[in-house]
């Protein structure tokens, strides 16, 4: 009886529910691009609309593993984009985590139904190009893509899948070229945007590229090379400099270390490698390559380093070194925003163990460099609380500031319109270390909810990124950061750059000189002797 009386009501109940979903799936925004039609959902607490986990390319998998990305296969129907894919299969200190199937790319819209065209802004993410992944909470576009912009961030191969280079991959190659997998798939990203973004809302002509740490380094290496040309016509570059860690190293040493890991992995000789090496599990050869591509920047514990962050000077993609591109200004002729963070990296070192780095990397130029980090004669060095110790200033000044400086006077002086800026503002609960490497990333997203020590950030902390994310996006409009409402941002090229400090904007004019000129002397003898 009692069933009899609660069925009608199951079922009423259960109608209303299928029709509400019925209802709140018809609201999800579609969009139709080349290979099928997607369902997105709209951004919380924002005008705009949401596609995530978006296929680009092939997965890069069994005889695809180790090649040029292929564009996604076609499908049918509607598909869920509503949530992010795996990030890629890549190492760490827990060992290799994610998956091979894992090329997609995220997008978020200022407005929707888009109604006009909006310049795009294309994320490379950092993790020295052996971590990372487009899903982190940090990298959510909604609060950026309110200040005008289609934000864009995807996945590449990072690590041994994304960088392994070997003779027998150099010569399956109709370019000779074997690595640099994850540059092409940056490459296949951008020229997705190229054929599929104007369904967004996006002009597909008006794209920037960032990124921050490895990903800034790939956006200065794509600004050398020739596949890139025409895919952007802005760049921003934060804390990941071309002459980190000696630049791309040559073809030559890539492929020495693709055979050592293949030995490792008890490969066949030759041509036969290559099936065998594919057809092991992700993961034996993820573990297998640990020692011979650090899983992160923060497991380097040497002072000194030329690992390229995992490119290659390959002929192809890369056909010369990118210092020396740039240098000769022959890089693209595009407005550039290059940055560092004021403390990127806080070595705890020795003084007698820095003196030994400093004396291996500047040779005869060292009794300069001592001197200016105050070294000299058994000096102490002049601890600095934006700049920290010396050994967090030679670091970061050798990794970043100094790299950062001379390539914005590279690109300044070809007469590219440039703007540098240093980053002082540090995260709550970690004003001691400074202004450390990454700080600034959930600045230039908005996202400080999702960065460590979130709950403490106080408005000053959000209207600074309001700040930034407004420089930003003028910048990917406009080729220029500045506009009314925001403090005057005077181009590089005479010392200028824009700080973003704990007490506001300022202004400012040299960074760092003395030391830099000593690195600015020790580049040049490198160029001039060919090994960037």
């Amino acid at each position: 009886m009692r069933l009899t009386r609660t069925l009608p009501w199951l079922l009423s109940a259960l109608t209303l529910t299928m029709s509400q979903a019925a209802a709140a799936a018809a609201q999800r925004p579609r969009v139709v691009i080349a290979a099928g039609a997607l369902q997105g959902t709209l951004a919380a607490g924002a005008p705009g609309a949401v596609f995530k986990g978006i296929p680009f390319a092939r997965p890069p998998v069994g005889p695809l593993r180790w090649r040029a990305p292929l564009p996604a296969v076609p499908w049918r129907g509607v598909r869920d984009a509503a949530h992010f894919s795996p990030a890629c299969m890549q190492g760490g200190r827990g060992g290799p985590t994610g998956s091979e199937d894992c090329l997609y790319l995220n997008v978020w819209t200022p407005e929707w139904p888009a109604r006009s065209r909006h310049p795009v802004m294309l994320w490379l993410f950092g993790g020295a190009n052996a971590v990372g992944s487009a899903s982190d909470p940090t990298l959510d576009g909604a609060s950026l893509a309110r200040h005008g912009v289609v934000v864009v961030t995807a996945n590449y191969r990072p690590g041994v899948m994304g960088f392994m280079a070997h003779p027998a991959l150099s010569a399956e190659s109709p370019h000779g070229s074997s690595g640099n997998y994850a540059l092409l798939d940056q490459l296949l990203a951008l020229r997705w945007i190229r054929e599929n973004i104007g369904r967004f809302g996006g002009d597909p002509h008006h794209v920037t590229l960032f990124g921050q740490s490895s990903g800034a380094f790939d956006v200065m290496v794509l600004m050398t090379s020739p596949l890139a040309r025409g895919l952007f016509v802005d760049a921003i570059a934060e804390s990941g400099q071309l002459l980190s860690f000696g630049g791309p190293m040559p073809k030559a040493r890539a492929e020495r270390i693709g055979l050592h890991i293949a030995a490792d992995l008890h490969a066949p000789p030759g041509a036969a490698a290559l099936g065998y090496l594919r057809g092991l599990p992700a993961a034996a050869v993820g573990g297998a390559a640990a020692k011979w591509l650090p899983a992160d920047i923060d497991s380097r514990e040497h002072l000194d380093s030329d690992n390229g962050l995992l490119t290659n000077v390959d002929g192809w993609v890369l056909p010369d070194s990118p210092a020396r591109v740039f240098a000769a200004h022959r890089e693209m002729p595009i407005p550039l925003i290059v940055g560092n963070n004021a403390r990127e990296i806080t070595p705890n070192v020795a003084l007698d163990r820095l003196r030994s780095a400093i004396a291996t990397r500047y040779g005869d130029l060292a009794p300069k460099a001592l001197e200016a980090y105050g070294l000299a004669n058994g000096g102490t060095g002049h601890p600095d609380p934006l700049r920290g110790g010396p050994g967090a200033q030679w670091m970061t000044d050798i990794v970043q500031r100094c790299a950062a400086i001379l390539e914005s006077d590279w690109h300044a002086a070809a007469g590219h319109p440039t703007w540098e800026y240093q980053f002082e503002r540090t995260l709550p609960g970690k004003e001691a270390a400074g202004s450390t490497h990454g700080a600034e990333v959930a600045f230039v997203f908005g996202t400080l909810h999702s960065a460590p020590g979130a709950p403490a950030f106080t408005a000053s902390d959000r209207a600074a990124s309001r700040q930034m994310q407004e420089y930003w996006a003028r910048f990917a409009i406009a080729g220029d950061p500045n506009g009314a409402g925001l403090p005057f941002w005077p181009r590089a090229g005479d010392g200028h750059y824009l700080a973003f400090t704990e007490r506001g904007l300022r202004v400012a004019v040299g960074l760092e000189s003395e030391p830099c000129a000593v690195y600015r002397e020790w580049i040049g003898r490198r160029l001039a002797a060919h090994s960037p």
